[in-house]
């Protein structure tokens, strides 16, 4: 699993660079998350702008990665592509993250 990070601010920017994140890469994502995650900052920002599709192992591991993350900091999602945006909408996940349509403050999705 390729994953990008950038930090800005108070925000960590974590892109995913792969087009699936599904069960056969569901748990190096997490593995890879869970050590990206232990720079302290207070949101980390998951860009998912590439992943054109999320399976449920997939929506497990961004689940498992929020509760990883604890009460005190939070798992923002940005740039959802329609495939996976209807993932998190059929499932009621979308109340639970906070979503947004891009990587906010001007920073590029592209890498």
């Amino acid at each position: 699993m390729d994953l990008k990070t950038e930090a800005q601010d108070d925000l960590l920017i974590v892109r995913a660079m792969e087009d699936r994140i599904d069960a056969a890469g569901a748990i190096q994502f997490k593995e890879q998350m869970r050590t990206i995650c232990q720079n302290p900052l207070p949101r980390v920002m998951l860009d998912l702008s590439r992943v054109a599709f999320l399976d449920s192992s997939g929506l497990g591991a961004v689940v498992a990665v929020m509760k990883l993350l604890g009460p005190g900091r939070r798992l923002e999602l940005a740039a959802l592509t329609p495939t996976v945006a209807k993932v998190f909408r059929l499932t009621r996940m979308d109340t639970v993250f906070t979503i947004h349509d891009s990587v906010p403050n001007g920073l590029s999705s592209a890498v």
